[in-house]
């Protein structure tokens, strides 16, 4: 058992009826296949795959790929360490009615904080920040939709999916510095 217990808000409970009202086993299927894009297991091997690729790359190429590498172990650890210290219910255990239009149960039930796939997005989009414009914007793209999955998927609340995002995006930059890593030029 967890040492803090978070209940979801009036809003984030909304939004689950909402969606448990609205959804169908079709949209279901997409946000489960769309979800894997950001699963630890295939962010942590597609980080790992293209840390090796860079090894005989530019100097500048071997030192994005030690962020991306590292800034990824981190966030696959620490929902981990979160979900030891907070519990809270999955919206998928409160909406009954829900399954009915195609929701699974995701995970464990008391596991909805934080989502870790938030945090893989977040700290991948904070990495992606050194790209130039045109390619950051698209990968912030691609996030937005990976996170958004979890909200439909109700297996996490609203406020607890889409503060991880902008919050590991906005601290990454910080502790760039600290690992020697620099912004690239953009062009």
């Amino acid at each position: 058992m967890a040492l803090f217990r978070i209940r979801p808000t009036q809003a984030d409970i909304e939004i689950a009826e909402r969606i448990s009202d609205h959804t169908s086993p079709e949209v279901e299927q997409m946000a489960k296949v769309l979800t894997w894009g950001a699963d630890e297991h295939v962010v942590c091997a597609l980080a790992a795959g293209w840390w090796l690729y860079c090894r005989h790359r530019s100097a500048q190429d071997r030192t994005d790929s030690n962020h991306i590498l590292l800034t990824t172990v981190a966030a696959t650890l620490l929902p981990h360490l979160l979900k030891s210290i907070f519990d809270q219910k999955r919206p998928d255990r409160l909406m009954v009615r829900a399954h009915l239009r195609g929701v699974p149960f995701s995970g464990k039930p008391l596991d909805a904080f934080p989502s870790g796939h938030a945090i893989h997005v977040g700290a991948l989009a904070s990495a992606a920040a050194v790209l130039p414009p045109a390619k950051r914007n698209l990968a912030w793209s691609i996030g937005a939709v990976l996170v958004l999955t979890r909200i439909v998927l109700l297996a996490h609340w609203t406020s607890d999916v889409w503060p991880c995002r902008q919050g590991r995006r906005r601290s990454g930059q910080r502790h760039r510095p600290a690992f020697g890593l620099t912004p690239r030029p953009r062009s």
